[in-house]
């Protein structure tokens, strides 16, 4: 059975679907310094904790490649003429390479687990910081190239994270379902429930639907904030939910950018497994981790939800 598959038919079975944790706050966490999402210095620990995620039992492996596209080094130089003039001479094709780099590191972390049944989820996400939604902009063109790489690399669905407008959204979806592959996105929410942006989730779930996705889930909140968001949630798919715990703690320099959590609240793995029973009972069928979550978490999700 292929791997997306053997999701639909735990989804049509009305079975739990567990993701993968966070990754980029996981490898910070282990001590990889965090420049080019690890994958050209550390691929092998990048590798490693995929293979971690993939021995608690999760169902989807998502790609290390949240936030990752070209506007990660073109923002740092006036234009692309200036970032030619003095910028590293590989930096226009950087985030191409890495993308599928990144999803090669996926792909042979699944086989060396021994696990075909488990679905690579390419990760799409808003081309600027998830945190800034007043920073959105149109951007079918740049959508479109991360979506046919992605694919052409071999991942098994996409999945846009994060998202957090409309507008945005509606533009990933469309580049994403040009691929051919299912298709899956999930919002970021604020305290309220709703977006991130103060659009409505329910109008965002209706986007979503609209536009021929196959799951909607809510994330990049505290666990109590997904509470309220699921409690507000409706939609004509399956529906799941992944939290962040901790607080966020950014570091200074762009180029060294990926979300640490500091562990100031209480958030073991029984706990995270609790929030996520009663998503399940919210409706969820799809759950994991997001930033600050990690394989102990994942594995009390799979034990406790199977």
């Amino acid at each position: 059975m292929q791997p997306y598959a053997a999701i639909q038919q735990r989804l049509d079975r009305n079975q739990v679907v567990v993701l993968d944790g966070g990754i980029g706050s996981e490898l910070v966490r282990r001590g990889v310094r965090w420049r080019d999402h690890g994958l050209r210095t550390d691929p092998q620990a990048v590798k490693a904790l995929h293979m971690d995620y993939l021995a608690t039992g999760a169902h989807v492996l998502r790609t290390n490649t949240f936030q990752l596209n070209r506007r990660v080094y073109q923002n740092v130089f006036r234009d692309e003429a200036h970032m030619r003039q003095i910028g590293a001479p590989d930096l226009a094709v950087r985030a191409p390479t890495l993308l599928a780099a990144a999803v090669q590191v996926a792909l042979a972390a699944r086989e060396s687990a021994g696990r075909p049944e488990v679905a690579i989820a390419g990760v799409m996400s808003p081309l600027e910081h998830c945190f800034r939604p007043d920073l959105a902009a149109d951007a079918d063109a740049e959508h479109a190239e991360i979506a046919r790489l992605l694919a052409d690399a071999g991942v098994d669905l996409l999945l846009l994270e994060s998202m957090n407008t409309l507008r945005e959204s509606k533009s990933a979806l469309r580049a994403a379902r040009a691929t051919g592959l299912p298709v899956w996105v999930s919002f970021v929410v604020y305290a309220d429930g709703d977006l991130l942006s103060g659009e409505s989730l329910q109008a965002a779930a209706s986007l979503a639907d609209t536009h021929g996705a196959e799951a909607v889930l809510v994330n990049c909140a505290p666990p109590e904030d997904i509470d309220r968001a699921l409690n507000k949630l409706q939609a004509d798919v399956p529906v799941g939910a992944f939290a962040h715990i901790g607080k966020f703690d950014p570091p200074s320099w762009k180029f060294e950018f990926f979300p640490q959590f500091t562990s100031t609240d209480t958030w073991t793995p029984e706990r995270y497994a609790d929030a996520a029973q009663r998503w399940r009972k919210s409706g969820a069928r799809i759950v994991g981790g997001c930033c600050g979550t990690g394989p102990e978490h994942v594995r009390a999700l799979v034990e406790r939800l199977q």
